[in-house]
């Protein structure tokens, strides 16, 4: 671990000192005291590196597979088998379409996604669709955790792993604070710490900038942390079938 100066000029703790943040946030500082250190991608990615992107520091990849019911990332495929052989640990995403039915949206999920059983747990991602031109209202907060219940179930069954809930903070102010206290969340939070921005929430993954750079990829990514410590992390592989090749590599970054 090196020391780097922040935005304020402050020196902060930097474990990854190949990667960096093109606007850091001085409320979300923190996140760099945190050992574990992973990435979110999707096709706005473009063609990745994967190999750098692990020898960067990368231990976990969050990438993205579906949307709706009929929505593939184009990328997809290629991220996936991308990070298996780079031996970079990586969990596909779904992101929900609340006016698309949940039963189909599963399906879709299930018909794309391998149940690769050394993959980290599915997530769903569950935020307001404000910006899409067809479905641009929210729905009743009951009918919207009736769905993710739908979804959340058909992943897990697919997967054989309980999946990991993403959101942002008003869809959590709306419609997930107190419930789902059984699932691990990973939360969007990029100018202040997690605990200031959401209620009653432990977090095991913490989005904390969209404007990260890792060697890799040529733009923007988004950058993610751990919640607990190495030895927490390995245990959290383990137990998701998640071992040998990349377990070792993960170790040699330290």
């Amino acid at each position: 671990m090196i020391s780097a100066c922040n935005s304020t000029g402050v020196m902060e703790a930097s474990y990854y000192p190949l990667k960096s943040d093109a606007k850091p946030h001085p409320g979300v500082a923190k996140a760099h005291r945190f050992p574990v250190h992973g990435i979110d991608v999707s096709k706005w990615q473009g063609e990745i590196d994967w190999f750098e992107v692990k020898r960067a520091g990368t231990a976990f990849a969050f990438i993205k597979a579906t949307e709706g019911g009929d929505h593939l990332d184009e990328r997809f495929r290629l991220n996936w088998e991308g990070a298996r052989q780079a031996g970079v640990p990586r969990a596909a995403y779904h992101f929900v379409f609340w006016c698309r039915p949940a039963e189909e949206q599963a399906a879709w999920f299930r018909q794309n996604v391998p149940r690769d059983a050394d993959a980290l747990p599915p997530v769903l991602d569950v935020e307001w669709n404000g910006h899409s031109r067809t479905c641009p209202k929210k729905i009743d907060p009951e009918l919207a955790r009736q769905k993710i219940a739908i979804m959340l179930k058909a992943m897990r069954e697919h997967t054989g792993k309980k999946p990991i809930i993403y959101t942002d903070i008003p869809f959590h102010a709306e419609v997930l604070e107190g419930h789902y206290k059984d699932h691990d969340f990973w939360l969007r939070s990029v100018a202040a710490e997690p605990h200031e921005r959401y209620e009653n929430r432990n977090w095991k993954f913490w989005q904390f900038t969209t404007t990260g750079r890792v060697p890799g990829i040529k733009g923007p990514v988004d950058r993610n942390v751990y919640a607990g410590p190495r030895r927490d992390w390995q245990r959290f592989l383990a137990e998701n079938g998640v071992t040998g090749r990349q377990v070792a590599s993960n170790d040699a970054e330290e």
